[in-house]
């Protein structure tokens, strides 16, 4: 009986060796991280976020910040100036925050400007990443965002099942829709609201005031507030969070994996601030990409404008 056991025992062992060794061998042979994992490559792709905010003055979040003209040529020597800074990253592929179904039309306007045959909009898609893409001798420009409702709910779905915003003011829980921002606020006929900047903020310094590591993680605590939003059996601000915002970050970082075709691809993303929370800790803990932060290229000098080291 005891023979018996000795030899099971070893058999197990020789099975866990040799899956052992075939892993080992498949480790080896990744050298594609767009269809392998790269948890166990020396060498891993790189991936800086830039969070940006909204340049053209969409008005598509809750609360929204007001930019002044951005086409004016202060503020265009400071969007030359930020491309500049961002061109130390030397990027290899540039991805903005457009649904993927548009490339076709993304890369008709790049191709435009590049031909000096289509004017560049005010938001940040093409001041920054069609600018610095131009300057860095890149052919496209890659969109990487899902912005679409999650095709795993019904079409039929009840939207009040993830109006966070009103069951919260209906039902005695707007603290958790977090403290009101600083700044004179506004708010257009339609019901958007802005807040209006109380002095002029150089384009550097704004992109190195909202991609700080603190400001990030506030960002991910306010979704996860925003996600304890509901009372008893209703969830509108979980519903909303797990099958609208997370899901689309999580889709944006997928669709960066399938443009990512070597270990050597060094990918800049162009993404609104408020994504920065969800996203990059997802980026992080996937462990596919090696993560860099703008802060190491953003450069401003003592008096708030751009430095010309």
């Amino acid at each position: 009986m005891k023979a018996l056991v000795k030899c099971e025992f070893c058999l197990i062992m020789l099975f866990v060796a040799v899956l052992l060794a075939v892993g080992t061998v498949a480790s080896d042979d990744q050298t594609d991280p767009s269809t392998e994992d790269t948890t166990h490559m020396t060498k891993k792709p790189t991936l800086m976020i830039l969070g940006s905010g909204h340049l053209a003055n969409w008005g598509a979040d809750r609360i929204n910040y007001r930019m002044d003209d951005v086409l004016a040529p202060k503020r265009q020597a400071e969007l030359q100036a930020l491309a500049d800074q961002l061109a130390q990253f030397k990027p290899t592929k540039i991805a903005v925050e457009v649904d993927e179904r548009w490339n076709a039309d993304l890369q008709e306007e790049y191709n435009g400007y590049l031909k000096d045959s289509f004017q560049l909009e005010p938001h940040e898609i093409h001041q920054i990443g069609f600018r610095l893409a131009k300057d860095m001798g890149h052919p496209k420009v890659y969109c990487v965002d899902y912005f679409r409702d999650d095709p795993i709910v019904r079409e039929d779905l009840d939207h009040d099942l993830i109006d966070w915003g009103t069951f919260a003011e209906a039902n005695d829980q707007k603290h958790l829709l977090g403290p009101p921002p600083t700044g004179k606020m506004t708010q257009d006929a339609d019901g958007k609201i802005w807040i209006e900047p109380e002095k002029y903020e150089p384009i550097i310094d704004m992109y190195i005031r909202i991609n700080q590591d603190e400001k990030i993680r506030k960002n991910l605590r306010d979704y996860l507030r925003i996600a304890r939003i509901g009372l008893q059996d209703q969830y509108p601000g979980a519903n909303w969070v797990a099958h609208a915002w997370y899901p689309r970050n999580l889709k944006t970082f997928v669709n960066l994996t399938r443009i990512t075709e070597s270990e050597d691809e060094r990918i800049l993303l162009i993404i609104g601030a408020g994504h920065l929370g969800f996203l990059k800790q997802i980026a992080e803990d996937s462990e596919f990409y090696h993560i860099e932060s703008p802060l190491q290229y953003l450069k401003a000098d003592e008096e708030g404008k751009p430095s010309t080291e």
